[in-house]
């Protein structure tokens, strides 16, 4: 068998078409963990599932319909984002109370990536076409570590550029 064939691409890009189904986050974490596995990109795979896991129970809880995650690995760089077709931006919350039943996903985003954001698809024919909301991690980045009040909830190799911006 020719060698060549074996090793993996410099670049490769997966998606992942999800139904709205409160299976779909659990799907796409073994997943996720899966095809980073494989490529041997094992320190971000924490981090990434963590990530890809929060923006797809976003999608699931706020959007109407269906989902999709891609991973595009390039230059050293891991891309993940969420596309559903929820036409609203988040926002994050700085800080939500103890006894809240959500507002962290998007806390741990800023906390533990390296860059992310969103943008919406624009709307046609008064439909919208959804949006992405996405995230970057760099192989071989910062540091990994968890300060404060997010010990236990951070995997031990997030390492996001700013762990302190959305703290009160």
């Amino acid at each position: 068998m020719n060698e060549r064939l074996l090793e993996p691409p410099s670049e490769w890009e997966y998606t992942l078409n999800v139904p709205h189904d409160p299976l779909a986050p659990a799907i796409a974490r073994a997943t996720v963990r899966l095809v980073l596995d494989r490529h041997g990109l094992h320190e971000l795979t924490d981090t990434t599932v963590l990530l890809t896991s929060e923006l797809l129970s976003n999608s699931c809880r706020y959007a109407p319909g269906p989902a999709s995650v891609r991973l595009r690995w390039a230059d050293k760089r891991l891309r993940g984002s969420v596309w559903d077709t929820g036409p609203l931006l988040p926002r994050p919350t700085r800080c939500p109370a103890p006894e809240a039943d959500g507002g962290r996903g998007l806390v741990l985003v800023d906390l533990c990536a390296d860059a992310w954001g969103s943008f919406a698809l624009g709307r046609e024919a008064g439909r919208d076409h959804g949006k992405v909301v996405w995230f970057e991690l760099e192989a071989g980045g910062a540091e990994p570590g968890v300060h404060g009040d997010v010990v236990g909830v951070v995997p031990p190799n997030c390492r996001g550029r700013d762990r302190h911006s959305l703290r009160a």
